[in-house]
């Protein structure tokens, strides 16, 4: 086991945030409750029941127990799901890992948390209400933000059902999954390290790009047939 997760204490309750009924189930305010029950089928989770205002499974994880809720309050009442569970068993907040959607993630990308604010997050919002403080631990899931051509709020766009392609959306819910194991089995440090590195040359690739562009800006701010050398015939900054 890598030292990362000795060092930080086990997570003891995985929640999976979502909106109850069918209506709700494929859209993307519900990817953290599909990447929890993936997890439960991926850990051989014994049968979810009701309990604690959702659905409660036990498993055994990489480093010991673990309990796995999806609560079936409205999203902007997970609080009242979570904080109940995480007393029961003895779960300190950073020993709760909240997996859910985000909205100022591209689609397709995942990021890990520990601590921080809700962002607007209703569900985030409620956990930190139920757990008296904002100190759990977050798998995001980015869903990306409307386009656009889209008519209507945030709450709305969230409350669709993904329009990317299907193999897209499972690739993306399969590596919110991958992710949510790497927390579990090495810590959240650990599993920040992997999952947020930049592929092998990508960082290169964009300082030479940078350095293109600077260059071209450069040519640009010195052509030789520039009649105001002082720059005021630049064009404005974009406002």
């Amino acid at each position: 086991m890598a030292d990362a997760a000795a060092e930080a204490p086990p997570v003891r309750l995985v929640v999976g945030l979502g909106n109850p009924g069918p209506r709700y189930a494929r859209t993307r305010h519900n990817a953290g409750q599909r990447v929890v029950e993936m997890l439960a089928a991926r850990l051989g989770a014994g049968r979810f029941a009701a309990r604690y205002a959702g659905q409660f499974a036990e498993a055994r994880g990489p480093v010991g127990p673990l309990g796995l809720l999806i609560p079936t309050t409205y999203m902007n009442e997970s609080g009242s799901s979570v904080g109940p569970a995480a007393g029961t068993l003895h779960a300190a907040p950073d020993q709760v890992l909240v997996v859910h959607d985000d909205i100022d993630l591209p689609f397709g990308e995942v990021r890990g948390k520990a601590g921080g604010g809700h962002g607007g997050h209703n569900g985030l919002r409620s956990i930190a209400q139920g757990l008296g403080g904002p100190g759990f631990l977050r798998v995001r899931i980015g869903v990306g933000r409307p386009g656009p051509g889209f008519h209507g709020d945030e709450a709305d766009w969230v409350l669709r059902p993904f329009d990317e392609p299907g193999d897209q959306v499972d690739a993306l819910l399969a590596r919110g999954l991958e992710m949510t194991e790497a927390v579990l089995a090495d810590g959240m440090a650990a599993a920040i390290a992997r999952f947020h590195a930049k592929p092998p040359g990508e960082r290169a690739k964009a300082r030479a790009e940078r350095r293109a562009e600077a260059r071209q800006e450069g040519d640009s701010h010195h052509d030789p047939g520039d009649s105001h050398p002082s720059g005021d015939s630049h064009p404005p900054e974009p406002s």
